[in-house]
């Protein structure tokens, strides 16, 4: 990349994660390198692009005017770079925001396919239960799962999956099993992230939804733990297919009120807002929706 259009993307990257240190990490130099170089674009163009305090930094008038032009320039460098090497040889870095759990169960098992088609391309899988800032952290699209919290998303659903009640066999022992929603009062319960402090559970049988005022055992922010919880016996509790296949098909779990039905988990994957996505986004999220797209064994249609 030339002095011209490293500046620029330095610019970009400044601007997007409001810090010279986050830019200066992404590409691999120093603070003062990065600061040098936007104060060289400034100089070259005669405007000032940044202001600069303390606590942040943020584009000036003239920095927003050129913010949206770079940006798209690089874009179109990058995806012409690409059409020229052809579809299956893009390179690069692809950046992904997902949530631990569900990229440990269903993204990473795909990546090695992904790579045998793009072995030029490289991955960053940005692990975090938190949903950041997508364009201050650099992503290039995120995996999300359940409500979206910001409808300025550009959106695309990639899979949904069953969730259902589970317990151990030895809570199951020690316990008669519930045959009813209304049985959970007087069964120790697990709730998780997916009830997000709501302590009514509600499900549906025979074509009528059922309410239910729970009091939790335990209580977990993590799918995982949830069924930890579970497994050890410490309950009755709800999660997906996704994240208790094994304890079910290893017998460590089993489902029960098995003639209820919960309301199903999705997966999306979302792109910055007011962004164009690069080719190597686009291509990852194709291969998703094609990869993902067959029904897990277990899954009730």
């Amino acid at each position: 990349m030339n002095d011209r259009l490293h500046q620029l993307a330095l610019f970009v990257r400044t601007v997007e994660s409001g810090s010279f240190s986050k830019a200066a990490r992404e590409f691999g130099l120093s603070q003062p390198s990065v600061s040098r170089a936007v104060a060289a674009l400034e100089r070259r163009l005669g405007v000032k692009l940044l202001v600069r305090t303390t606590r942040q930094i943020s584009a000036t008038d003239a920095g927003e005017a050129l913010l949206g032009r770079a940006r798209d320039a690089l874009l179109a460098i990058d995806d012409a770079e690409s059409a020229a090497r052809g579809a299956d040889r893009l390179s690069g870095v692809l950046r992904v925001a997902l949530p631990p759990e569900y990229g440990v169960r269903r993204i990473v098992p795909l990546l090695t396919a992904f790579f045998v088609r793009h072995p030029e391309l490289k991955i960053d899988l940005m692990m975090s239960d938190r949903y950041e800032n997508l364009i201050a952290e650099g992503a290039d699209l995120a995996l999300r799962i359940g409500e979206l919290p910001d409808s300025s998303f550009v959106a695309r659903k990639l899979e949904s999956a069953r969730r259902l009640f589970i317990a151990s066999p030895s809570y199951l022992a020690r316990r008669n099993p519930p045959k009813s929603l209304g049985d959970l009062a007087r069964h120790d319960v697990v709730s998780g992230p997916a009830d997000a402090g709501d302590e009514t559970w509600v499900a549906r049988r025979n074509g009528r939804i059922e309410r239910q005022l729970v009091s939790p055992r335990v209580r977990s922010r993590s799918a995982t733990g949830v069924v930890a919880c579970a497994v050890a016996g410490l309950g009755v509790a709800t999660a997906s297919i996704w994240m208790c296949a094994e304890a079910l098909a290893s017998g460590d779990a089993v489902e029960v009120l098995s003639d209820y039905a919960l309301d199903p988990v999705q997966a999306y994957v979302i792109f910055p807002a007011g962004r164009r996505p690069s080719q190597r986004a686009r291509a990852f999220s194709d291969y998703l929706e094609q990869a993902l797209s067959p029904v897990d064994a277990l899954q009730k249609a």
